[in-house]
């Protein structure tokens, strides 16, 4: 079935705005908070561990900005994705947000506990991480979808690939740990999941970024 072109003017040019710099005010925050807080080692520390810090307010800020970002792309885009994948695939990304908000309402754990000395605060942190796998399969069906929108023919190049770099960043961080996790499910030193990670929230960041920023354009473009 094709989809029927949407008009880009219909996307909400305040909501990409808003999506936009609030993912790139997450990304700022996270790249401070390495300077602030170095007692976190980045090869295996997990960036929710920030918020056990001195600045843990900042790590908090970033998680609800990245919320927010994920909510305004929803906004800025649902006229453009009216087919019930399109729909599922804006469910998600709602689903993804929700993630956020809980990862920056509950503390994280740190990352030596073992799975039987887990908190309420950590539990429900955890919860949200598992509620943002959403977001892999978000990128995909919304990356499909106005890929194949003549409207956004301009940007299919940049929509593909950048979520195939996200899905492809997930699906390595889900092996190696796997791979490298002991049997108590115990992370530590050695498992040097910490870099992986940062890198996949930075490939979900960087595909709103360029959603948004298209949007931005495409829209621009349309009212000269």
């Amino acid at each position: 079935m094709t989809q029927t072109p949407r008009s880009i003017t219909a996307v909400s040019q305040t909501a990409a705005r808003l999506s936009f710099t609030t993912a790139a005010t997450f990304v700022v925050l996270l790249a401070a908070l390495h300077f602030l807080e170095p007692e976190f080692d980045p090869s295996w520390r997990f960036i929710s561990e920030y918020a056990l810090g001195r600045y843990g307010w900042i790590m908090a800020l970033a998680f609800l900005s990245l919320a927010v970002s994920y909510a305004a792309l929803f906004v800025a885009i649902q006229s453009q994705l009216r087919t019930i994948v399109g729909r599922i695939g804006l469910a998600l990304l709602l689903i993804s947000a929700v993630s956020f908000v809980m990862a920056g309402i509950f503390p994280t754990d740190p990352i030596t506990t073992s799975p039987d000395a887990a908190t309420t605060n950590g539990t429900l942190h955890n919860i949200g991480g598992t509620l943002g796998l959403a977001m892999t399969f978000a990128a995909v069906i919304v990356s499909w979808n106005l890929a194949r929108n003549p409207v956004w023919l301009s940007a299919r190049q940049s929509l593909l690939w950048t979520a195939g770099i996200a899905v492809a960043c997930t699906v390595g961080f889900i092996v190696y740990v796997m791979a490298a996790l002991p049997s108590d499910g115990t992370f530590g030193p050695n498992v040097l999941a910490g870099g992986i990670g940062r890198i996949e929230i930075l490939a979900y960041c960087a595909w709103v970024m360029t959603v948004s920023r298209q949007a931005i354009k495409l829209q621009e473009k349309a009212q000269i």
